[in-house]
């Protein structure tokens, strides 16, 4: 197994990550983080880990500098640039392209918030890259010049105790032509906090790739 931080260039910047690849993985997990979390962000870590056990490798990165810091208290949520951090997820996802132990795997893009838009923008431009979209809890309609563009297949995770954000997600995949599907985690809030709503939220995403991946009869 790999398990190493890592730096990405991007956008003539240095972006700092956490790469595991267990032996023998059947695909590559990027996590998305930057505007309201951090890839140490505990519920990435406990996804990250049952998705390690489960034969997937993981990036989780960051998509500002240490130098930027977090931009939170700097960005309101109407001011957030959708398009620079798509650009610099589209050179992470050129970065695992280019390791020797991830090159040919597919690249899931995981993101929550509005980091879940910059997933979708990236998709729409990479469609040969990246394999599958996941957006867990995100707001996936910040990204809405992309969306009739996207053709890979994206999952939206909801909670179950959330229904305002179900119907958000249920709209936004309406307007994707690519396959899609909205999954709720039964007794579980928007942000999944709730004692082992994240590991079955896991085995939904788990889940869910595995029939993307399955090859037609």
């Amino acid at each position: 197994m790999i398990s190493e931080m890592v730096s990405v260039p991007a956008d003539r910047l240095t972006l700092s990550g956490d790469f595991v690849v267990p032996d023998a993985s059947r695909a590559t997990v990027l996590f998305v983080h930057g505007v309201h979390t951090s890839r140490h962000n505990p519920a990435t870590q406990s996804v990250a880990a049952e998705l390690h056990r489960a034969g997937f490798g993981t990036l989780a990165m960051d998509l500002f500098s240490e130098t930027e810091g977090r931009r939170p208290e700097a960005m309101g949520e109407r001011r957030v640039d959708i398009d620079m951090l798509g650009r610099r997820l589209i050179a992470a996802v050129d970065w695992l392209k280019a390791q020797p132990d991830t090159r040919t795997l597919p690249v899931i893009l995981f993101a929550a918030g509005a980091e879940a838009a910059a997933a979708l923008t990236a998709a729409a431009a990479l469609p040969d890259e990246v394999s599958a979209v996941v957006s867990w809890a995100g707001q996936p309609e910040l990204a809405d010049a992309v969306l009739e563009r996207i053709r890979v297949p994206v999952l939206f995770v909801e909670g179950g105790e959330d229904p305002e954000d179900l119907r958000s997600s249920r709209r936004t995949a309406e307007r994707i032509t690519g396959p899609h599907a909205v999954r709720e985690v039964p007794g579980a809030s928007h942000r999944l906090q709730e004692p082992g709503a994240l590991d079955r939220a896991a085995a939904v995403i788990e889940e869910w790739f595995t029939e993307v991946r399955r090859p037609a009869p």
